[in-house]
Order: C-alpha cells, then structure tokens, then sequence
C-alpha cells in the first residue's frame, strides 16, 4: 500500500501508525533516505492494501476507524484531499485493510503463468521482498530468485527440477506467503515467532527452477517445439514421465560432481528422464542456479523433489559434521527418513556439498507416482513447514 509523505511524518511513525515493523518499512522503501523524508514523496507500507468504501449514513473516520481498530489518521493519510467533517454519502474513500490470510493457492495446477501472477501479488503487498532474475529458460521463461532478509545468514531453497515434481513449487511458494503473512503481523509459525529469523537469516529462493519442462507436464507441448518433444516422448501426447527440460535433459543429472558416472550408465541421449546431456552445464536452468550458488555462497541449500518421504544428506564423504546433526533435526520435524549416502552423482546437492562442504540436502515429499495428485498437498506442506522453520532457526 503507498500512501503520500506529510509534513513532520517519519518512517517511524509509520511502524506505529500501521503497527508494521520498522525494519521492513525501511527495507520497503529502499530508494527513500529515512532521515530527510520530503513531502509528497510515496512510501510503502508492507502488509497492506487500500481498498475502496462508499460513505453510508452515519459514517465518519472516527467511526471506520472504531470498526477496523485503526487509527483515524490511518484513513486520514490515506484520504488527503477529503474533508472528515464533510462526509458525503456515497462518497468514496479509501481504508487501509491489513492482510491477515493467505493470497497464494497452492491447491492447484501450477505452472508458470500462476507463478508469475502469484509472484507479483506478493511484491505489491510485500515490496520488503527482493525479487532477481537469474536467467532464462530454454523457451525464455524467467529464472526467478525471492529473498527474504537481512541476516548474514543465507539459506537457498529450490524447488521443480524436475517437470513432473511441480507440486514442490507451491509447496514453497506457501511458505513464503506464510513467513510473510508472519514477519507483517508479529507473527508466528510452529511458535517460532518471524521477525528474529528474518534478521538472522537471507531466505533465498528459486520456486520454479524447470518452468518449461512443468508447463509441458501441465498444459502439453507449445507449438514451437511440438513436434520435438513429442518424438522424444516416444511418439506419447502424456507427459506424466517426464522430469526434464525442453530438450531432455535431466537438469538435476547436470552438475559436475563425477557427471561422467551418470553420463555412461544413464540415457545416452534427450529423454523425458535421466539424460544428463552432453556435457555439465550445458542448460540454461542449471547454468543458472550453479551461478546463483557461486554469486550468493550460501550457507546451507535445499532442494525439493518428490517422492518417498526421504531426505539425502551426504556425498562421498565430502559433507560437514554439521549436516549430520541437522539431520537428526529435520527426521524430528518432518517424520521422513534420512539417508545419507546413496548410488546418485551429478545432482544440485551433490555438487553444491563438493565444491563447498557445505550443508546440502535434497527432500524427496510425499508418496506415490509423479506427478503426485494434489490432494497430497496439504500433508506434505504440513511435513515440511517444520523443516522450513528449523533452517532458519537452528544455527
């Protein structure tokens, strides 16, 4: 919600006026200097919107503001060219509404275009949120990257490697809007209140790492590349099988973490699954996050995946003492089963615990065939906020 700089105003008095966190009204409101606010100059407040009311008999500010327990001069600065004192019916004014539930979804098909609506959504309510492109699809989709935070902290979450396991993107996507939804209301989740975490803690996310290959499995093949896909889908118009990316190639097999053992015992060339293409990063989609994870050094990342109700913690013995401990953790929170080594090279994690002996770890939600349906949702959300929450509050 933007409302217009007065005379004598301050960001602080803003924090009080909306009862907002200051930190994230300043972090709303990067380009403004906190100490020589001008009037007339727009700011945003997170957590808001402004809503349009028609005036009724009886009405006046004191009165609205009685109802939605605001301050007058929440509505007062909202209606700069309105007289309270002269109050028309039918008349119509603007009052500051608080976002208290969730405007994401996730209990649908969700493919790039409702990522993309839902993505704008959350930076008008939440412009404290940084949102980057990272790169481009193989069909030029955007790579997005959210973060969330200010801490020294960074912790990467991915999600929708691979095409039929797009139920890990609103699975994600919902937490974000949670630990929102929290960090705007002095909230929070699993008695972990949100603001601590989001100054300890830069929450960095990718929800939708394959978006290419997760509208082919939703919506079928665009005409573009219609005939291409479908011939190395083995001549099939389902695309359920298929983990891919546009080109076929298993973007989760293309990490340079001995690839050359995945390479001689997997495909040999573009399938719906398991080709880990020519060479290591070779795709823009993995190209992407493999530049991410160099630019950010995170600290700890996650990569979510279905199926099995199983995490993987380890590679080659590479990983630290610390990973072993969370670990333990994450089989508290979440009930799945953790493993720690396993016949697999050249995934995200695998790489990542190589190169940076680092925590990695990739969770493997929910039970069944991929695509999982999405009636599974709400248990695999519930299973995993506690994993969300405990990498952000365990050090």
């Amino acid at each position: 919600m933007k409302i217009t700089v007065r005379s004598g105003d301050s960001l602080w008095y803003y924090s009080q006026l909306f009862g907002v966190s200051l930190q994230l009204i300043l972090d709303s409101n990067r380009n403004v200097n906190p100490n020589t606010l001008t009037p007339g100059t727009d700011v945003n407040i997170p957590g808001f919107f402004a809503s349009g009311y028609t005036i009724k008999s009886g009405d006046s500010f004191w009165k609205l503001a009685s109802e939605r327990n605001i301050s007058v001069d929440a509505i007062s600065i909202l209606n700069p060219s309105v007289n309270p004192s002269r109050l028309q019916v039918g008349q119509v004014i603007q009052l500051p509404e608080r976002v208290v539930s969730r405007i994401i979804d996730g209990r649908v098909n969700y493919d790039s275009s409702r990522f993309q609506e839902d993505l704008a959504a959350i930076q008008e309510i939440y412009p404290f949120i940084r949102v980057e492109q990272i790169g481009r699809s193989v069909l030029g989709k955007p790579l997005t990257e959210i973060r969330i935070g200010r801490g020294q902290r960074k912790i990467h979450y991915n999600a929708s490697f691979h095409a039929n396991e797009w139920i890990t993107t609103p699975v994600l996507m919902t937490f974000i809007n949670d630990y929102l939804l929290a960090l705007t209301n002095y909230g929070s989740i699993r008695g972990v209140y949100a603001l601590p975490l989001y100054d300890i803690n830069t929450l960095s996310t990718v929800p939708l790492v394959n978006p290419d290959g997760v509208d082919l499995v939703l919506n079928g093949p665009p005409a573009s590349v219609r005939g291409e896909v479908i011939e190395i889908n083995n001549g099939s118009t389902n695309f359920n099988n298929w983990k891919a990316n546009i080109r076929g190639v298993d973007l989760n097999n293309q990490y340079p973490a001995n690839w050359e053992i995945e390479q001689a015992r997997k495909e040999q060339a573009p399938a719906p699954a398991n080709f880990p293409g020519e060479a290591p990063l070779t795709e823009p989609e993995a190209i992407a996050i493999a530049e991410l994870t160099g630019n950010r050094q995170f600290d700890q990342t996650y990569a979510l995946h279905t199926q099995g109700e199983v995490f993987f913690w380890g590679y080659e013995g590479l990983e630290p003492p610390l990973s072993a401990e969370l670990a333990q953790y994450y089989e508290r929170l979440s009930g799945y089963r953790s493993v720690q080594y396993v016949d697999s090279h050249a995934g995200y994690k695998d790489w990542f615990i190589s190169v940076y002996r680092r925590p990695g770890f990739t969770f493997e939600l929910g039970r069944g065939v991929n695509p999982l349906p999405i009636s599974q949702f709400d248990t695999i959300y519930q299973d995993m906020l506690g994993v969300f929450v405990g990498s952000l509050y365990r050090r």
